[in-house]
């Protein structure tokens, strides 16, 4: 069990950028790969970025690659997501979630502890 929270959502204007946090609390494990996933208005969840906290393995969805960053700082137990270059279509609730012992957290399987998410809007 695990507490996420989302911070650093707004309002910015298409080409803006914005730095997400995701800060995690309570228990937390060594092998637990963290994710970002957002969910659009009328539109299903969608796994957007993960990374490990064992490794330097990152994964972005095509859509933001080149314009997103997915980071950690494992001492603060929190993890980032710099966004660049950003688009209207990028509008949505961000999530942050975290994935124990899913071999396919890549590809945005088996995260099991969710943030409330934080709004992200792109005006153009």
């Amino acid at each position: 069990q695990v507490q996420l929270v989302e911070s650093g959502g707004g309002l910015v204007q298409a080409g803006g950028s914005l730095r997400l946090s995701c800060a995690a609390s309570g228990r937390t494990f060594s092998n637990y790969a963290m994710g970002w996933f957002r969910q659009a208005p009328g539109k299903e969840r969608e796994f957007v970025a993960a990374i490990s906290w064992s490794a330097e393995d990152t994964y972005y969805v095509d859509s933001v690659k080149g314009r997103f960053t997915i980071s950690r700082d494992n001492t603060k137990n929190t993890v980032y997501l710099q966004m660049n270059s950003l688009k209207p279509e990028d509008t949505a609730v961000y999530y942050c979630a975290a994935s124990r012992l899913s071999r396919l957290w890549y590809q945005g399987r088996g995260y099991n502890d969710w943030g409330q998410g934080t709004q992200v809007t792109i005006s153009s």
